[in-house]
């Protein structure tokens, strides 16, 4: 099957064989970069790059103070990005996250609008605690992640590329929240769930932000070659016979009355196959495998899942029965 899987790197407007050549350098060099300022949380940095690979966005959960601003203010400043970050609150309204227009006066007394963009005008966007912004203000967003760009009084205005998303919501404090809609759950092509660092990386966590001297970071690659990156991540190949398992373990979501009250949609397929592709691409291979979709399932269907109620009684959460659908598919038809 490897015979048959070949990348088409070269066309008549871009030719992509240098990146693809330098691409296992520049993963080295960002995750060590990373690593520098960030202690442990491996399995959320490399998933949170293979969404930026695949032009997706990502919903964490977690305890506060566990580096998740850290992490993507890091990430924006190795790979010269703007960064923003949205506090959300009960009281932020929609213009605070796209902008408005303002009246602006010139030196001869003319009145005139200007548009002032919002903080989603930026390549990394952290939306801190999605979940205590109210629906109309995180209905703001949808556009922005599925569209890349921002429509205010009839005008549409694009976002930069790269776009990314970063939204955070905390597990505890449900008090004054908003659950988000699975419409918007939907658009976020990962969920991933942050446990706390053991005790060693605790205590070189310690060591490293509670000296006088803070680690620092190295610009080490640029937004267009970033770019190029994602471009590459598209056309890894794949073989029909893995879309279909691809596939099949989506629609197997849909068939599960007694655990699940409304399975994933289309776009988990198209999330499954393109992270998998993502993943084999830092794997340093030009072909995805299996497991590169099995390693996949949890972050990309976790949120896509909506429980039966059965399910929800009996402690039954959608990490298990990922886990029972994987299990009945240990081998491709």
């Amino acid at each position: 099957m490897r015979e048959l899987q070949e990348i088409q790197l070269e066309d008549s407007e871009l030719n992509l064989k240098p990146t693809y050549e330098k691409a296992p350098r520049i993963f080295e060099v960002i995750f060590r970069e990373i690593g520098n300022a960030i202690v442990g949380q491996k399995e959320m940095i490399r998933q949170i790059i293979i969404a930026m690979l695949c032009e997706g966005h990502v919903l964490v959960e977690s305890n506060p103070g566990l580096g998740k601003t850290l992490t993507i203010s890091t990430i924006s400043q190795i790979m010269s990005m703007k960064f923003s970050r949205i506090q959300c609150t009960p009281d932020l309204m929609p213009a605070d996250i796209t902008g408005t227009d303002i009246i602006e006066e010139d030196e001869r007394g003319s009145k005139r609008f200007r548009f002032k963009q919002g903080p989603v005008f930026a390549n990394i966007v952290l939306a801190d605690e999605i979940n205590r912004a109210s629906p109309k203000t995180q209905s703001a967003l949808l556009e922005a992640m599925q569209e890349k760009q921002v429509t205010v009084a009839s005008t549409t205005y694009p976002l930069d590329r790269p776009f990314f998303i970063l939204a955070t919501q905390n597990p505890i404090e449900m008090e004054g929240t908003y659950t988000l809609p699975e419409a918007q759950l939907d658009r976020f092509l990962m969920k991933i769930r942050l446990g706390y660092p053991d005790s060693e990386e605790e205590f070189e966590i310690v060591n490293r932000y509670a000296e006088a001297f803070r680690p620092s970071v190295q610009r080490c690659i640029e937004k267009n070659t970033f770019l190029e990156l994602q471009q590459i991540t598209r056309r890894i190949p794949i073989s029909n016979k893995l879309k279909k398992y691809a596939i099949d373990i989506v629609n197997q979501t849909r068939n599960m009355p007694e655990m699940i009250e409304a399975g994933a949609s289309p776009r988990a397929s198209i999330a499954l196959i393109l992270c998998a592709k993502a993943n084999s691409f830092l794997d340093g291979r030009g072909y995805v495998e299996k497991e590169d979709i099995d390693s996949m399932a949890h972050p990309v269907l976790r949120h896509r899942i909506v429980l039966s109620f059965d399910a929800a009684r009996n402690n039954i959460t959608s990490d298990k029965i990922i886990e029972k659908i994987l299990e009945g598919r240990k081998t491709i038809i």
